[in-house]
């Protein structure tokens, strides 16, 4: 079985029937459905069509029986599709049907089946839940949580995670680290090396940047998520902004790339789609450097 973010393939799925309820909970399926509410004893509550669903609260996430998991992982899931089993049918005070949900369950399987498994290396497809200044966290299936941060969203530096993905943006990642209760994933080795990303340039094009940090020596304006040129200093420019640069040189041994300043604009900073260079599931090591670079860039997975 397939565990995937929560959302990505949603289906808000309806009942025409109590036997097809009885039939979901027979099978042991995973379900998505969108939280219409939570109550005041932290359930949530999900339509199902014929009838309503209920995900009581020490069945809305693991963690949440030990506090190890806080009560706002399940009031911040309102309107928002969670995963979860039918695992039985109750019936309220006034004598109505309603199905019995369990996340918790689905996300333990996940543990043990999908996430447990996993290895340094290995390339998943994830969903960005939230952003702090530190990093991004992303939902690496069935709403459990892991972190890729801010240093290992992309070579070029960002001064918040919101420069480089956004709140429900679907990515791929690798797991960079395993510790006994911390996955950290990172983003940057799938974005290309110093050498991929200068391909994509030739010297004497005009192209769009956007300035990353000003410096008394010059501006580092960025031409991609992983590569980086450095134009003269110029007082008016401030981090963000969008500008148009001349390509003077490109120095693969230097691994730099000089910029002149075209022109600058006050249209805000846009969120490209991120493009991929690895297209398989896993790897093993990644040269950033170019071969005969003065420095070398680079890190060895699960070494």
């Amino acid at each position: 079985m397939k565990y995937y973010p929560e959302g990505i393939a949603f289906c808000n799925r309806k009942f025409d029937s109590l036997d097809e309820i009885k039939s979901s909970m027979a099978s042991g399926e995973i379900i998505e459905g969108k939280v219409l509410l939570c109550d005041k004893e932290h359930n949530l509550h999900i339509d199902l069509g014929v009838i309503s669903g209920i995900i009581p609260r020490d069945e809305g996430a693991l963690g949440i029986n030990d506090g190890t998991v806080r009560d706002i992982a399940l009031i911040s899931k309102v309107n928002k599709p969670v995963a979860f089993k039918i695992v039985g049918i109750g019936t309220d005070e006034a004598g109505k049907s309603y199905a019995v949900l369990s996340r918790r369950i689905v996300q333990l399987e996940c543990m043990r089946d999908f996430i447990s498994r996993l290895s340094v290396g290995d390339i998943i497809t994830a969903k960005v839940t939230h952003l702090e200044s530190f990093g991004a966290f992303i939902d690496i299936g069935a709403g459990i949580n892991s972190l890729i941060p801010i240093d290992m969203l992309s070579v070029s530096r960002i001064s918040h995670p919101s420069e480089r993905v956004h709140i429900n943006q679907t990515i791929r990642t690798v797991l960079k680290k395993r510790e006994a209760t911390k996955l950290t994933f990172s983003l940057k080795e799938l974005l290309g090396t110093w050498q991929e990303n200068a391909d994509k340039f030739s010297v004497g094009e005009t192209v769009t940047g956007t300035v990353r940090s000003i410096e008394e020596y010059g501006v580092f304006v960025e031409l991609t998520p992983n590569l980086a040129g450095l134009a003269e200093p110029c007082e008016s420019l401030k981090p963000g902004q969008r500008v148009s640069v001349y390509i003077k040189s490109i120095l693969p041994e230097r691994m730099k790339v000089k910029l002149v300043i075209v022109d600058a604009f006050d249209t805000a900073e846009s969120n490209d789609e991120l493009e991929y260079f690895v297209s398989g599931d896993h790897i093993d090591e990644w040269q950033f450097s170019p071969e005969g670079a003065s420095k070398e860039i680079g890190c060895v997975f699960g070494a």
